[in-house]
């Protein structure tokens, strides 16, 4: 497969990382180097395995999920952007969030971005291409971009101040939606 090809598609299914990892960081004050390397981590691991899960799994499991699947990433994306914008209004919290670098929010996350590479892995089965080499391209660029969006996002949550939570969780909430609309249209 054609490297600038595994390039393009690996920066397109890692903008959702990239949207997601910005939205997560904008909300948080002091983003720990451990912080950062958990989030990475998971959206490269996550990124890399649909595509072989999928791939695995050929034309059988697609034909199961491809009617919901967009409903699976927009439920998950906007719960945890809705407990985002409630925990900025919740005085007693102080606008800080939980760790979303931990827990079952970062799995539903790393989850609700990569599950359009389970349809990128069932196309490779389909052309009878390799999956091990994309799919580690697409780990690879996921986490890079991770990192790129979460130091990113740290400058301008420090920027936006208290409304960073809010902001943050609008962002996850739009994701919802444009991946919902995307799949519906």
């Amino acid at each position: 497969m054609n490297v600038l090809v595994v390039l393009g598609m690996a920066v397109a299914l890692a903008m959702d990382c990239f949207a997601v990892s910005l939205g997560m960081s904008c909300g948080l004050n002091k983003l720990s180097g451990r912080q950062t390397f958990r989030l990475a981590l998971h959206f490269a691991l996550f990124q890399f395995a649909m595509p072989v899960i999928g791939w695995f799994a050929g034309e059988n499991l697609l034909r199961y999920i491809e009617r919901f699947d967009h409903w699976i990433a927009f439920a998950l994306l906007a719960f945890v952007g809705i407990r985002m914008i409630r925990t900025a209004f919740t005085p007693a919290a102080g606008g800080q969030a939980d760790d979303p670098s931990r827990g079952g929010v970062l799995i539903m996350l790393a989850i609700a971005t990569s599950i359009d590479a389970l349809a990128v892995g069932l196309s490779l089965a389909m052309i009878q291409s390799n999956v091990w080499y994309p799919s580690i391209v697409i780990g690879v660029v996921a986490g890079v971009m991770s990192i790129l969006a979460i130091v990113s996002g740290a400058r301008v949550g420090r920027w936006l101040g208290g409304k960073a939570q809010m902001v943050g969780g609008l962002v996850l909430l739009i994701i919802g939606v444009r991946i919902l609309a995307t799949h519906l249209a």
